[in-house]
């Protein structure tokens, strides 16, 4: 399956369904389920260097205003946290890897993975 590295936090609110538009300054002829993988950078709240599910690459379009392409995207599943080193561009990660499981386990899986910063002692 096709992937894509993302902020976690912007995983995150892609599974929530706040985030529906993705921006990048490149476009693809590429359309459909799309894995979405948090990049290793430890972001409060978000459990870096996992994929976390599949989304719906729908439209692709130009914006003159924010010099950017606006990717379209719909949530399609969640899916078992597997560990993946993400890369530039679109990237391939095997179909056997991504197990498709009900939000109530999505939850349950992804809460311990998720970075919490320790909170510095003040004196």
């Amino acid at each position: 399956m096709k992937a894509l590295s993302v902020r976690g936090d912007y995983v995150m609110d892609m599974i929530s369904g706040r985030k529906k538009v993705e921006y990048r300054s490149w476009k693809t002829n590429y359309r459909g389920s799309i894995l979405m993988c948090s990049t290793t950078k430890k972001i409060a709240g978000a459990a870096p260097g996992y994929a976390l599910c599949i989304m719906n690459l729908d439209r692709i379009i130009w914006s003159d205003f924010d010099q950017c392409y606006y990717w379209y995207i719909s949530l399609k599943n969640v899916i078992e946290p597997i560990n993946v080193k993400g890369q530039l561009k679109l990237f391939n990660v095997k179909d056997e890897l991504i197990k498709p499981i009900s939000h109530m386990e999505f939850d349950q899986k992804v809460k311990p993975l998720i970075y919490y910063p320790r909170r510095r002692k003040t004196k």
